[in-house]
């Protein structure tokens, strides 16, 4: 009885201390792909940073769809791996708004709309309300993140937000204006998704003003009137104080109205033309394409038709870089291609965007056959540079960057309808790699992915559901004719007159 006893305790006093050793010695396998539930160098810095604790209210509805509840269980995980990290300034709670209307209310007020949703329920489908956002707050200062899309980049809406909270001062981004630049409002989208971590605001620059100072990043978008040679001499001295340039450049100009295109001169191309990148006077086409409304007629009738425009080449085909991770198609119009010529070995070129193998160029100025039936013939010149990164290393030992996209409107929105998304994303992720020293641009794109299995073949799938089935229990079967026979073999053995 005694020994018993004895042994009762041991047990209990080694699982106290695995317990408490496993609480201080936590540690967890991620076997994912790209190390999904790994945090990255950039969100531990965030949190080992935090100096106040960070309370989380995730408003999660419960009974979701499997793939919808995936979230919840994917924000949940990442939540755990946020609060071991933080040494205890993130403290997190959920939340189903569904229990009543209170809770309802509470989440709505605090910006966390309910989405309709699909679900099966004794085989018919019906609608349900279904919460998927939370609450970040530190002390006075909340941020909202209203829904959180099944697949969304988790640790970079977590660290960003936690990031726009805590840091009071965020960094400026500078928007050139003067010379018939794009403005802040017709960057309205780029302006919402930058603010998160930078402010994003519009600066002047000329042959009498500088840059201002603390400013790391200028962005310089769709410039239609001449920069004067003093004003550009103002952004060579920012580059070599270590600044950075965003450039989106017209070097043609295309006129559905009159289908005619002509070149276009605004001395940024020849500034950049002496650093060894030139920004050619031509149009690329590529059959890879968006498409144009077309008045018709046709007896007593006009229609409108779309037709594909080959000047306006959809591009998908990006190297891989964490300002281009993750893009999927962005939409040009009237692009010219890029060539890197310098020999120069303290300047180097990274291109980042091409259009694709059936694409071409055609130099300016150009007249638009809208009605033209290209062939495959027309496309002879594959894979030209839309986009790319010049990178310089000065005299005085500072190293400057200067990202070129050859479409300056390719990110304006002309407020009758929203910009695409992945044109947005184009620049902003640009920006932020120019921008930022912590690496939050390489979670943006880090996503959760679903893979479905592919559509099966009938046949196919009756063999695997049979098989399913009756695996196992053949499986065991077998064990139990080896076992017996193990069992049968033995018995013989001790019957054997020399069997010891």
């Amino acid at each position: 009885m005694k020994k018993t006893n004895l042994t009762i305790v041991l047990i209990i006093a080694i699982l106290v201390f695995a317990n408490l050793v496993s609480k201080q010695y936590f540690f967890r396998l991620d076997l994912t792909e790209d190390q999904q539930y790994t945090l990255s160098d950039a969100t531990e810095n965030i949190m080992a940073s935090l100096e106040n604790p960070i309370t989380v209210k995730a408003y999660f509805s419960e009974n979701l769809p499997p793939d919808i509840a995936k979230t919840k269980n994917d924000f949940e995980e990442y939540l755990i791996e946020y609060a071991r990290h933080s040494d205890d300034n993130l403290v997190y709670s959920f939340i189903n708004p569904n229990e009543n209307e209170d809770l309802e209310r509470e989440a709505m007020e605090a910006g966390i709309n309910p989405v309709m949703i699909n679900v099966r329920e004794k085989d018919q489908m019906k609608q349900q309300k279904a919460f998927l956002g939370a609450v970040l707050q530190l002390e006075d200062r909340k941020e909202t993140i209203p829904f959180v899309q099944p697949g969304a980049p988790l640790e970079y809406l977590l660290s960003s937000s936690i990031k726009k909270i805590a840091v009071t001062d965020k960094p400026e981004v500078g928007l050139v204006q003067g010379y018939g630049q794009a403005s802040i409002a017709e960057l309205a989208q780029v302006k919402t998704a930058l603010d998160v971590l930078y402010d994003f605001k519009a600066v002047t620059v000329n042959d009498s003003v500088a840059p201002p100072e603390g400013i790391k990043t200028l962005a310089l978008v769709r410039p239609t009137d001449t920069i004067n040679n003093a004003t550009l001499d103002q952004l060579d001295a920012f580059l070599e104080n270590g600044g950075n340039l965003f450039v989106a450049l017209n070097r043609v100009n295309g006129d559905l109205n009159t289908s005619y295109g002509s070149g276009l001169t605004t001395g940024v191309e020849k500034w950049l033309n002496e650093k060894g990148l030139e920004v050619r006077e031509d149009f690329v086409i590529d059959a890879q394409c968006a498409t144009v409304s077309v008045q018709q007629r046709q007896g007593f009738f006009n229609f409108t038709s779309n037709v594909a425009f080959p000047y306006a080449p959809i591009i998908n085909k990006f190297a891989e870089h964490p300002s281009t991770k993750g893009l999927d198609a962005v939409v040009m119009q009237f692009a010219s291609s890029l060539k890197f010529t310098t020999k120069d070995s303290l300047t180097t070129f990274t291109p980042l965007a091409f259009s694709s193998e059936n694409s071409a160029r055609m130099p300016a100025p150009q007249f638009f056959n809208i009605q033209k039936e290209w062939t495959n013939s027309d496309f002879n010149a594959p894979n030209q540079v839309v986009a790319g990164v010049l990178e310089q290393t000065h005299s005085n030992g500072n190293r400057s960057r200067i990202y070129v996209v050859a479409d300056g409107d390719f990110p304006v929105g002309n407020g009758q309808q929203p910009v695409q998304a992945d044109n947005v994303n184009l620049m902003v992720n640009a920006i932020d790699w120019l921008s930022d020293d912590t690496g939050l641009i390489d979670l943006r794109t880090k996503g959760i992915q679903y893979r479905p299995l592919d559509k099966l073949e009938e046949g196919t799938k009756t063999t695997l559901k049979y098989a399913n089935f009756l695996l196992p229990i053949m499986l065991v079967i077998a064990y139990g004719i080896v076992r017996m026979q193990m069992n049968k073999n033995k018995r013989s053995r001790r019957l054997e007159e020399n069997y010891e």
